[in-house]
């Protein structure tokens, strides 16, 4: 990756796992919090796309398929050991959505490198 790419990745990543964690946070309560988080993976997918000029039907695509995954498998785990407990349960699942969306965003982001270079082959 270049820098001028590797700057956007983080603005992006970090601002979707920031917008993920308000809304693990935030809805830390409810049996399923992944309906809020999946459009910011998905949108952070379609940005990262264009970072790396891919097609944003690809880009998308790819953020439903993993987001989907990733947040079932982590954010489940999480949610049923401390989801309920006042103060540390919110505290708990946004530093997970967080954590998940910044993993999934920067696999994303080496998926499309990756991808870009081989297209140049």
């Amino acid at each position: 990756m270049t820098k001028k790419q590797i700057a956007a990745c983080n603005a992006i990543i970090h601002s979707a796992s920031a917008a993920a964690a308000a809304a693990g946070a935030g809805l830390s309560k409810l049996p399923s919090d992944s309906m809020a988080i999946k459009p910011v993976q998905t949108a952070m997918t379609v940005a990262l796309a264009k970072v790396f000029d891919r097609n944003l039907v690809e880009g998308a695509a790819k953020g439903m398929v993993v987001s989907a995954t990733a947040t079932q498998v982590g954010r489940r785990v999480v949610k049923a050991a401390v989801g309920f407990i006042p103060v540390v349960g919110p505290a708990v699942n946004a530093t997970t959505a967080a954590a998940v969306t910044e993993g999934f965003g920067w696999t994303v982001a080496k998926q499309f490198e990756k991808d870009s270079r081989n297209s140049l082959k």
